[in-house]
C-alpha cells in the first residue's frame, strides 16, 4: 500500500470516528430534550391536577348569562282619555311618582252620582224604620178596634136575648088578652132589630180582626227590610256605600304612579290617546333590583346549590369590574321544555343535545348602585361551589 493510500485510509477512519461521535452526542442531546419535555409534561400534569383538584373543580362558569329584572308594566284600571304624560323613555323615577294622568271628568261625575245614590238610600232606609213605628201603632189601633167590636157583639147579644124574652112574655099574655096586638107586633119588630144588630156586630168583629191581621202582615213585611240592622248597616245603604267607594277608587286610579324605583322603558302612550283598562302604556325597569339568569349546562350543576357565592363581570364594563352575588334559585325546566314547539324526542331520529338550565343569581345592591346595569346585558358568571357545606349547615341551623 502506498503512502497516499494509507493517508486516505486514516483520514476516512478519522472522519467516520468524528461522525460517530457527533451521532452519539446528538442522540444524547435528544435524550436530554425528551427527558426535559417529559419532565415538563409531568410537572404540567401534576400542576393541572393540583389546580383542578383544589381550585378548578370547585368553580363552574359560563358566558351564557344575561341580566334580567321583574319589570313593572303600567296598565290603567279605568278607561279614558290621557290628559298628561309626565315621563319619557330612559327617565329615572321614584316609587310614587306620577307617570300618566287620565281625564277624570267622567270619574268625578260617577262619584257625585254614587254619593247621591248613597244619600237617597239612607233616606229610604230611614223611612223603612219610620214606617215600622207607624205600623206598630196601627197594630195597637187595630187591636183596640177589635176589642171594641167584641164589646159591641156582647151588647148586641144582650139586646137580642132581652128582645126574645120580651116577645115570649107578650106571646104568653096575648093568649089571655092582657096584651094588645100592637104591643105584640112591636115586640116582634124589636126582636128583628136586635137580630139585625147582632149580625152587624158580628160582621164588625170579623172586619176588625181582618184589619188587625192585615196590619200585622204589613208590619212583618216592613220589618224584614230592617231586621237586625241600623241605617248604616242596612244592605241597601251598604250597597250604595260600596258603589260610592268604587267610584272614589276609580277617580284615584285616573292617576297612574310608579310602583317601584326604576327607569322608564317602552313608553307607548301619548296625550289625547283613549286607553282601555288593561292596555300596556309603559314599563318601569327596577335597575336596583336586578338579577342574572345564567344558563349552565346540565352537567355543570352537580354541585350547585342555593346560597353559593358567585362572581360576575359585565361586558359593558369589562372583566376588570366584578359583581358579586349568590345563587337564589334554579329554574323548573330547561329552555327547550318551555319552547312554543317542544322537541319531539320520542321520534326515531332522536339526537341527544346537552341542555342548559337557567340559574337565577342575585346581584349585590351596593354594586348595582355604583355600576348600574340594564336588562339583557351579557355577563360572565363563575359559581364557587366551596360554600356547599356552609350553606347546608346554615340552612340546618335556621330550621
Amino acid at each position: 500500500m502506498s503512502h497516499s493510500d494509507s493517508q486516505a485510509t486514516q483520514e476516512l477512519a478519522s472522519t467516520e470516528a468524528i461522525v460517530k461521535d457527533e451521532q452519539q452526542a446528538s442522540q444524547q442531546k435528544r435524550k436530554q430534550l425528551f427527558a426535559i419535555l417529559g419532565g415538563a409534561i409531568l410537572v404540567a400534569g401534576i400542576s393541572y391536577f393540583i389546580y383542578w383538584h383544589f381550585i378548578g373543580s370547585r368553580y363552574v362558569s359560563t358566558d351564557n348569562a344575561y341580566t334580567a329584572a321583574e319589570i313593572a308594566q303600567i296598565t290603567p284600571a279605568v278607561s279614558g282619555i290621557v290628559a298628561d304624560v309626565k315621563v319619557v323613555d330612559t327617565q329615572s323615577v321614584k316609587q310614587g311618582d306620577v307617570l300618566v294622568v287620565i281625564d277624570s271628568s267622567d270619574a268625578k261625575l260617577a262619584l257625585m252620582q254614587a254619593e247621591a245614590d248613597l244619600d237617597r238610600a239612607q233616606r229610604r232606609v230611614q223611612s223603612y224604620f219610620a214606617n215600622d213605628a207607624g205600623l206598630a201603632a196601627q197594630v195597637l189601633s187595630r187591636e183596640a178596634d177589635q176589642n171594641r167590636a167584641a164589646a159591641q157583639v156582647l151588647s148586641a147579644q144582650a139586646d137580642l136575648q132581652r128582645a126574645e124574652l120580651d116577645l115570649h112574655r107578650r106571646e104568653a099574655l096575648a093568649k089571655s088578652g092582657s096584651v094588645s096586638g100592637e104591643e105584640l107586633t112591636n115586640a116582634r119588630s124589636t126582636l128583628l132589630t136586635a137580630q139585625a144588630n147582632m149580625k152587624v156586630a158580628e160582621a164588625g168583629a170579623i172586619q176588625a180582626k181582618s184589619n188587625r191581621n192585615a196590619t200585622i202582615g204589613a208590619q212583618q213585611a216592613s220589618t224584614v227590610l230592617t231586621a237586625n240592622t241600623t241605617v248604616d248597616t242596612n244592605p241597601e245603604v251598604a250597597l250604595a256605600r260600596a258603589k260610592r267607594d268604587q267610584a272614589k277608587l276609580d277617580l284615584e286610579r285616573t292617576v297612574l304612579r310608579a310602583p317601584v324605583d326604576g327607569v322608564i322603558a317602552r313608553r307607548q302612550v301619548q296625550i289625547g290617546q283613549r286607553v282601555q283598562a288593561g292596555t300596556a302604556l309603559l314599563s318601569v325597569v327596577p335597575t336596583r333590583s336586578m338579577h342574572v339568569d345564567a344558563n349552565f349546562k346540565e352537567g355543570q350543576l352537580t354541585q350547585v346549590q342555593l346560597g353559593q357565592p358567585v362572581t360576575m363581570s359585565a361586558d359593558i364594563y369589562g372583566s376588570s369590574v366584578e359583581y358579586h352575588g349568590t345563587v337564589v334559585g334554579l329554574s323548573g325546566g330547561t329552555g327547550s321544555a318551555f319552547a312554543v314547539i317542544p322537541a319531539q324526542n320520542a321520534t326515531g331520529n332522536w339526537i341527544k343535545v346537552v341542555q342548559r338550565l337557567p340559574v337565577r343569581i342575585s346581584i349585590d345592591r351596593k354594586e348595582l348602585i355604583e355600576r348600574p346595569l340594564s336588562v339583557g346585558l351579557s355577563m360572565e358568571v363563575s359559581i364557587d361551589t366551596r360554600g356547599r357545606e356552609t350553606v347546608r349547615t346554615a340552612q340546618t341551623a335556621r330550621m
